[in-house]
């Protein structure tokens, strides 16, 4: 059955508006504007009322199940924030805490515009089939840790992540598995190199914190005689791509690595300036010819899964630091949460509306004082459009949220099910 988005604009891939409507067959688009073809068969239509439809947002660094801790650990910065407020709560969780706090977050994300996550935390089976449940896209991993050089600590995760990558299957394809290591000081070289060997044969992009603060950074150089960057290259793991969260000291060499071995640098501001950790260079970057998309981190350190947001900071801070009203361009913000992310993420089908692409999308009711008038579409959304101006969302033509619905997801059992878990973790409500 082909559904038809009528009487809405559509963002092109040069951040132009075109007339609707778009028509899609299955989960493609095979046509936007111009009279629908009544000779194709039936229908299903579907009124935007003048609403502007724009790519599905990319989050290309999130820890979704967060949702659960959001706001923990207020005020310390990284280290302690991890080891003090985070670690303990973590330690306590099960893969049905995982769950809620994944749907939880993906309602939150779907009513923001978001139909594609990268997503870092434990039981990633239980995270990916919440996905999955939802109809929402996500690229989900079992985290490479090694807490020894010596020994494996622990014990068999080197296997756990290739048998994940191997073993998960979501029958719709909206879910894949990817290799992960949370980072170089987490893991070992020993890890990181059999993961980069195993990833030989199944040519996935790597997800993975870097220099996400000038003491990591520093203490790499110093055990390792590299970045991270350039020491998780040098091990091979970087060979098929990847997408590095923070990056926020990262170096021109750093830069020339990134984009030598197709890997992405996810911008990830509001959590930067949270845990103190710094700016990214992010101008830098992209001048460099690097590719950069945009993440949220986890709730616990934002405290939201809102890319509106993020698009909005990304683009007001660079400016400030570079003291350049010119730095960071609002069409370059906008490619950074939609096409850079799926890129990043290895989907190429995805990212942008045009004839051939998936239907993944959102839609933004225009007609509020503050988004009138709009003279320029891209400079819109990213600063003055809000997730609140989120309508719809839909992904691989299904809708996924509907002015505050949400078709696929019984919303109040996700409610039950989320502040049960928040209870039993001993965290208040």
């Amino acid at each position: 059955m082909r559904r038809v988005f009528a009487n809405c604009r559509v963002l092109t891939p040069s951040h132009a508006v075109a007339d609707g409507p778009i028509v899609v067959d299955a989960d493609r688009i095979v046509q936007i504007g111009g009279a629908v073809r009544t000779e194709d068969g039936p229908c299903e239509t579907v009124d935007l009322k003048g609403a502007l439809a724009i790519p599905g947002l990319v989050n290309a660094h999130g820890h979704t199940a967060m949702t659960l801790l959001r706001g923990v650990g207020g005020g310390l910065p990284l280290q302690r924030w991890l080891e003090e407020a985070i670690f303990p709560v973590e330690a306590k969780m099960t893969p049905e805490d995982v769950r809620a706090g994944v749907v939880w977050g993906a309602m939150e994300m779907l009513a923001s515009g978001t139909t594609l996550v990268a997503d870092m935390y434990d039981f990633p089976q239980a995270g990916g089939e919440a996905f999955a449940a939802t109809g929402m896209k996500a690229n989900v991993c079992r985290v490479g840790l090694c807490f020894s050089e010596t020994d494996e600590v622990p014990p068999g995760r080197a296997k756990e992540c290739v048998d994940f990558v191997r073993d998960f299957k979501d029958p719709a394809g909206r879910v894949v598995a990817d290799f992960c290591v949370h980072s170089e000081y987490l893991t070992s070289e020993r890890l990181v190199r059999a993961l980069a060997e195993a990833n030989a044969e199944f040519r996935r992009p790597v997800h993975a914190h870097v220099s996400e603060t000038e003491k990591e950074h520093a203490e790499c150089l110093a055990r390792r005689g590299k970045t991270p960057i350039a020491y998780l290259a040098d091990c091979g793991l970087l060979d098929h791509g990847g997408y590095l969260a923070h990056a926020v000291w990262a170096t021109d060499g750093d830069f020339a690595v990134a984009r030598e071995k197709g890997a992405t640098l996810v911008h990830n501001p509001t959590s930067n300036m949270k845990l103190g950790s710094g700016f990214a260079r992010i101008p830098a970057a992209i001048a460099a010819g690097t590719r950069v998309a945009l993440g949220t981190d986890g709730c616990a350190s934002n405290d939201n899964l809102n890319l509106f947001e993020e698009m909005h900071l990304a683009a007001l801070v660079h400016k400030g630091i570079a003291r350049d009203p010119a730095a960071l361009a609002a069409g370059d913000v906008l490619d950074m949460a939609t096409v850079n992310g799926a890129k990043a993420l290895g989907r190429a089908d995805t990212g942008a509306l045009a004839v051939g692409m998936k239907a993944d999308f959102c839609a933004l009711d225009l007609d509020k004082p503050h988004l009138q008038p709009c003279f320029d579409v891209a400079n819109l959304l990213v600063y003055s459009a809000q997730a609140s101006d989120v309508v719809m969302t839909v992904v691989d033509g299904r809708i996924l949220y509907d002015h505050g619905a949400y078709p696929t997801i019984d919303a109040d059992r996700a409610a039950f099910d989320f502040r049960a878990a928040v209870k039993r973790l001993g965290l208040s409500t």
